[in-house]
């Protein structure tokens, strides 16, 4: 019995011992496989604590471990060392808590388009867009819709490849159909980036200012398709004024015209 209850106390005074263990940088760098160089850099910028000096030594111990860890998650995230510094500051002064940053991070940056690249083989492309005419995989990639590595090929958006091959069955040319999602994405990026400044703008002001952690979690969740419909909804109210303006200028004559020179 004894001895199961020794063996029981072993994780706790291992845990005792990693939390009581000091480093001098050397060795720190070598426990986090962090280089001695940017631990010094992160020291310097303020995003790691500094150690406690004896003497003429620096040691460090386990709450230097979990920064340098902590540090690398955010910097995985796409954050600089700015603004991880600022995020840090925000935790310790108990105005964040940086755990459930992460978690409202992860949920804001899920794929509005639910559209990932693929890599596939000729055949397999072949199946996806539904075609061999001859030249097609020539003007996918000049038009960079599908891109060769090797045997393979890089889609790097299937579900637009797939409506580029649905307007070109309607008699609309790749280039044509190319240069349509051009000029749509071009404003459409405008539009998400005043958007989504406007939002974060606007979060705690204007909508869930009483909002706990997981209703503000929430309300992110309902943007994204809502945001996806409204998109939808306000371009083809767009499309229906400027058609009908362009049928009441007579523009749909010019149309006949050219139909006219190409019989």
């Amino acid at each position: 019995m004894k001895n199961r209850d020794h063996i029981r106390a072993l994780p706790d005074e291992a845990e005792l011992a990693a939390e009581e263990r000091e480093y001098t940088v050397d060795e720190l760098a070598a426990a986090s496989g962090v280089p001695t160089r940017t631990i010094r850099f992160y020291q310097s910028s303020g995003a790691l604590p500094r150690p406690e000096v004896r003497g003429r030594i620096a040691y460090y111990g386990k709450i230097h471990i979990d920064r340098l860890r902590l540090i690398a998650d955010l910097k995985d995230r796409g954050l600089r060392i700015k603004a991880i510094r600022e995020l840090l500051s925000r935790s310790e002064a108990s105005e964040l808590d940086i755990r459930e940053w992460l978690g409202l991070d992860e949920q804001i940056a899920a794929s509005w388009a639910g559209d990932q690249p693929r890599v596939c083989s000729e055949d397999e492309l072949y199946q996806l867009i539904g075609s061999r005419r001859s030249g097609l995989l020539a003007d996918l990639q000049r038009l960079r819709l599908a891109d060769r590595q090797g045997d393979s090929f890089l889609v790097r958006s299937p579900a637009l490849l797939r409506i580029a091959m649905e307007l070109q069955s309607s008699g609309v040319d790749l280039d044509t159909a190319y240069g349509g999602a051009a000029i749509i994405r071009k404003y459409a990026a405008r539009a998400a980036r005043d958007v989504a400044k406007y939002f974060f703008k606007r979060a705690g002001e204007g909508f869930e200012h009483d909002a706990n952690f997981d209703e503000l979690l929430e309300a992110f969740r309902a943007a994204r398709p809502l945001g996806q419909q409204a998109l939808q909804l306000i371009f083809g109210q767009e499309m229906d004024r400027v058609i009908r303006d362009m049928v009441k200028a007579g523009k749909t004559t010019q149309l006949a015209k050219k139909r006219k020179r190409t019989k």
